[in-house]
């Protein structure tokens, strides 16, 4: 019975002193959206004197209630008595029933009872419309208002703002423009929630200069239809008229509401304006805002776009209780983007202290934290936490514990897991062409890809990218050049910056030079830094003054502070003994207050983190490390090892041999073989690009002691063993 959980509170021998009038108690209730007091009400009316019995409006205004709160069995119920008392097929009635059947996601129920309406008028309509367009049916949103224009219905201002999210929804431009002249004719486009909702179906369609037209043309304007307008820019990747409307916004008084915060920081965000967001900032706590968790979690994401991460950890600690997973998240992959892969792990640790459940989400975040620590140990940790909580077959997570273990030199596990996966998306194949191109394993990458083409997977950019950057580093020069092709002509695929780089990184390794000069100056975009950066590495590998010269040039005009450029130009001059320029360059780094950047190398053992700089002798065990690198120097020349000191210039030979053999990564692998039992893989990771000397001496010591040695540096993975390395000397 539909009374039965409403009476149940009620007294069973006496009636309330207000009970003689059910109808004002139920009004009363419906007024303050009780549905509790309201049932209490319909229920007394069953003891009540005839003129208090229920009525058509006793029922719909149950409906009302039943669809604010999405009670479907109450609304079921409702129905029922309905139909006992033959008043279901009533126009008021249906139409209520339609409204609750689609508030409660059940458009079927809506659609049958609408169907069965002897007579349907404009609200019945409307009703069916919004309830198509709330339950994600835009198509059927759609057709019932053809429908209804045939069935000689007028649509109004409520079937427009109804329709119009519909077909913004599947980006129906088209429909949206029918739509707009409909309004137009009918006179409708000067009502603010029909001219607000047209300019937000433009937006959400890609037509932002169709709506912005909308926007300026409106005589009156709401906070609504500036937030849609904002949010448009926002979402159209246009953050600086974003920015500058929302501004705007505020100059001109109008009220600033949480969407519209929402959206100028998320314009700061993509912008990077720090200075901004701390006004939006100021701006939302003025207003009462700060005690909104959403409003507060995108501030978190913004100060972390902006590199402060202080100021996110700040925003996140001082939400205290009110913290939700997404807070968590935010902060974590803030964190991590920012390169602090220590403090998000920490955090996610603190997560678990605080039994804050994690999500897929938050493991994407903090993985690739652990996949940049380049730890083993903590890589099997997360991934073994994953598979705890059933979220190691996500596939966002999935891909995540792939790229992780490729970059914790661990290709094989990733390649495995990789096997595993029961759903492949395009970035999980992007990750394991990337593992195996950034291991050296190019031709397994070329392999791999056209495995993907095979499976009818589409390549997206980033996958072109990564076959591209594994045929550079393999020497695979005519795959390259055939894949670089084929990314336009085959898929539609526009190449970006980075593409061309790679392909300049390609030919250069190769010897090409003119033919990488050749490709630059035929580019049909202007090249960037990365693409006469790679030029002016394979000038330095291969010497070519000339060409480095022009290429600087290009490199100081786009970004005259990048030192690390200036480095390398003056290390071109000193290979060609061109002693004045190397001066020169000097000279201007110090005008400039350009230094180089230090070398480190670092290695981890036992949870503990040991850190080496060239020449660096503040390690607690410094005279057992130096001690066995000696031994080590005398036990590879002894198999042909002579020092490469083409890179140290100014000083004498058996200076620059000195100055070789204390470099970074000897000293962590001197460390390493001190610490580690015999046989066991000794793994580095140095911040700058192995120098040739190096790499000559740690083929040698993975022969002369038996021991894999695997150097992460900031291009790749370098796997030694038994005097030879994964990238077959072409790095």
């Amino acid at each position: 019975m539909l009374c039965c959980r409403a009476t149940a509170s009620l007294p069973p021998t006496a009636t309330p002193s207000h009970a003689a009038d059910p109808h004002a108690r139920l009004r009363a209730a419906a007024a303050r959206s009780d549905l509790p007091a309201a049932l209490a009400a319909f229920a007394s009316m069953s003891s009540a004197p005839a003129s208090a019995h229920p009525v058509l409006r006793t029922f719909t205004a149950l409906l009302k209630l039943c669809a604010a709160r999405a009670d479907l069995a109450t609304g079921r119920a409702v129905h029922a008595q309905l139909a006992a008392r033959g008043l279901a097929s009533e126009s008021l009635a249906a139409t209520a029933l339609a409204n609750m059947y689609a508030k409660c996601r059940h458009p079927a129920d809506a659609r049958r009872v609408f169907d069965r309406m002897p007579a349907r008028d404009r609200v019945a309509w409307n009703a069916l419309v919004a309830g198509y367009a709330r339950n994600g049916l835009p198509d059927a949103a759609m057709e019932m208002v053809v429908r209804m224009q045939e069935d000689g219905e007028r649509p109004d201002s409520v079937t427009l703002v109804s329709v119009l999210p519909a077909c913004a929804s599947v980006r129906a431009l088209g429909a949206c423009r029918q739509v707009h002249a409909f309004a137009l004719r009918a006179g409708l486009d000067e009502l603010v929630n029909v001219s607000t909702a047209i300019l937000d179906a433009y937006s959400k369609c890609g037509a932002i200069e169709a709506a912005r037209a909308i926007f300026d043309w409106m005589a009156v304007k709401n906070s609504v239809s500036w937030n849609a307008m904002i949010d448009g820019y926002a979402q159209n990747g246009n953050a600086t008229e974003a920015l500058a409307l929302f501004k705007r916004m505020v100059m001109e008084g109008v009220d600033v509401t949480d969407v519209s915060i929402l959206a100028a920081l998320q314009a700061c965000g993509e912008l990077g304006c720090l200075d901004e967001a701390r006004h939006v900032h100021e701006l939302l706590v003025s207003i009462g805002l700060q005690s909104n968790v959403s409003v507060m979690n995108a501030l978190i994401t913004t100060y972390s776009k902006c590199k402060r991460t202080d100021l996110a950890a700040q925003v996140f600690n001082d939400l205290g209780s009110k913290r939700t997973r997404i807070s968590w998240n935010a902060v974590i992959l803030g964190f991590t983007q920012n390169g602090c892969s220590e403090d998000a792990v920490r955090l996610f640790c603190r997560m678990q202290l605080e039994n804050v459940k994690p999500d897929s989400f938050t493991l994407v975040s903090v993985i690739p934290a652990v996949a940049e620590i380049s730890d083993p140990l903590q890589a099997r940790w997360i991934h073994g936490y994953s598979i705890r909580h059933y979220l190691d077959q996500d596939v966002y997570v999935l891909t995540a514990l792939i790229d992780m273990y490729s970059k914790c030199g661990r290709v094989t596990v990733a390649r495995r897991l990789f096997d595993s996966a029961k759903q492949r998306h395009v970035i999980t194949w992007n990750a394991m062409i990337h593992g195996y191109g950034s291991h050296g394993f190019g031709k397994i990458a070329v392999e791999l890809f056209e495995e993907m083409k095979g499976t009818g997977s589409l390549p997206n950019e980033t996958t072109f990218l990564s076959v591209l950057a594994a045929c550079s580093h393999a020497g695979l020069v005519d795959e390259g050049q055939r894949y670089f092709a084929s990314m336009k002509e085959d898929y539609g695929l526009e190449p970006g910056m980075e593409h061309y780089g790679t392909m300049v990184d390609l030919l250069g390794r190769a010897g090409k030079l003119d033919e990488a000069w050749s490709f630059i100056k035929d580019m049909p975009v202007e090249p960037g830094i990365s693409v006469y950066g790679a030029m002016l590495g394979a000038c330095k590998l291969h010497k070519n003054v000339e060409l480095a010269e022009e290429s600087a040039q290009r490199i100081f005009e786009l970004e005259p502070e990048e030192g690390v450029y200036h480095v390398l130009l003056a290390n071109i001059y000193a290979n060609a003994s061109k002693w004045k320029d190397v001066a020169r360059v000097r000279t201007a780094m110090e005008k400039k207050g350009l230094q180089k950047t230090p070398g480190w190398s670092i290695i981890q053992l036992k949870n503990e983190v040991h850190t080496f700089y060239s020449g660096s002798t503040n390690h607690q065990q410094a005279n057992e490390i130096y001690a066995r690198l000696s031994k080590l120097i005398e036990e590879i020349k002894a198999v042909g090892y002579v020092p490469d000191t083409d890179s140290i210039h100014d000083v004498e030979d058996d200076v620059k041999a000195q100055l070789l053999n204390t470099h970074s990564e000897k000293l962590a692998i001197a460390y390493g073989l001190i610490r580690t039992a015999p046989g066991t893989t000794i793994q580095i990771k140095k911040n700058l690009r192995v120098c040739n000397d190096c790499h000559k001496a740690t083929k040698l010591i993975s022969l002369v002691t038996g021991r894999e040695i695997i150097m992460r540096d900031i291009q790749r993975f370098h796997h030694f063993k038994d005097g030879k390395c994964s990238c077959g000397d072409y790095w």
